[in-house]
């Protein structure tokens, strides 16, 4: 197996709504996405599947040092040596690699966020820059789209956080502010033990609601000149967007299940957001 194929393997596997965006793009810049979310997930499952955090915390060492071996020219992981031929086109800068490393150990040292602007800052480390790289591979003109690419990573957190309350909750993580589960009297033992509270309800519609002007915010942050060549990203936004709609619908019942689209359902999204260039999309989201 070809580190390429290592790392569409390992995208194809995830079943994640991302997937279906990458398979629009040219051949270079799909793989280059795809190395790049293969870099994510891997990070992202020494979290989640080693149960000891001293050995955790060692895997992620490991992946440091091999961020800097990429960068010297000697990777040893199939999804380094996929992410190397596209440092330099890309623009894939040891800086904000170690920093999606930076948020991962975030998850290893904290399980509660006290209000928002901590919750941000945890979004910043694991979405926001990886929606700078994104960008970058995507291709753009103007140095604003980084800013929407920032805030649309803000918003796709924000859209994890809402659907996977209840599976966050089985690690023993709550990334919702702890002053907004007061706010709405929903108390952390509710979430741990998947018990809806009478301010539940009200707790996710404010969540959701955010979510929604985190979206707003990024298309408006997003250059004309550059919303045809910024299309996978909005590809996944409209995904995005939609469970979103999907979660309401249900009325926020997501502690005992994961809401999700069907496959069918988010191609058709990525593909009608595709062969209309992404303005239609865009020109809702900003209101």
């Amino acid at each position: 197996m070809t580190p390429d194929e290592y790392c569409q393997d390992k995208a194809a596997k995830s079943g994640s709504s991302f997937y279906y965006s990458f398979l629009f793009l040219p051949p270079e810049r799909r793989r280059a996405i795809t190395a790049l979310y293969a870099f994510c997930r891997e990070v992202d499952d020494v979290v989640d599947e080693v149960s000891d955090e001293s050995v955790a915390h060692i895997k992620l060492a490991w992946w440091r040092s091999e961020i800097d071996r990429m960068f010297e020219g000697a990777p040893t992981h199939p999804v380094t040596k996929a992410m190397q031929p596209h440092i330099v086109s890309c623009d894939m800068t040891r800086t904000r690699l170690q920093a999606i490393i930076d948020g991962m150990e975030m998850d290893l040292s904290q399980s509660r966020y006290l209000d928002y602007p901590a919750l941000r800052k945890y979004c910043w480390h694991v979405a926001g820059v990886v929606g700078e790289l994104s960008a970058s591979i995507f291709g753009y003109t103007d140095p604003r789209t980084l800013e929407f690419a920032d805030k649309l990573g803000l918003a796709f957190q924000l859209t994890n956080v809402i659907r996977d309350v209840g599976d966050d909750a089985r690690r023993g993580r709550i990334y919702l502010p702890v002053n907004e589960l007061q706010q709405f009297n929903v108390k952390a033992a509710d979430i741990l033990n998947a018990r809806y509270a009478d301010g539940f309800p009200d707790l996710m519609r404010f969540q959701v609601a955010r979510a929604r002007d985190a979206y707003r915010d990024a298309m408006r942050a997003l250059p004309d000149a550059d919303i045809r060549a910024q299309r996978t990203g909005l590809m996944m936004a409209a995904i995005y967007y939609a469970l979103l709609d999907e979660i309401e619908r249900d009325n926020y019942q997501v502690l005992h299940q994961r809401i999700s689209l069907t496959p069918v359902r988010k191609l058709w999204l990525a593909w009608k957001t595709y062969v209309s260039g992404g303005r239609p999309l865009v020109r809702k989201l900003r209101g």
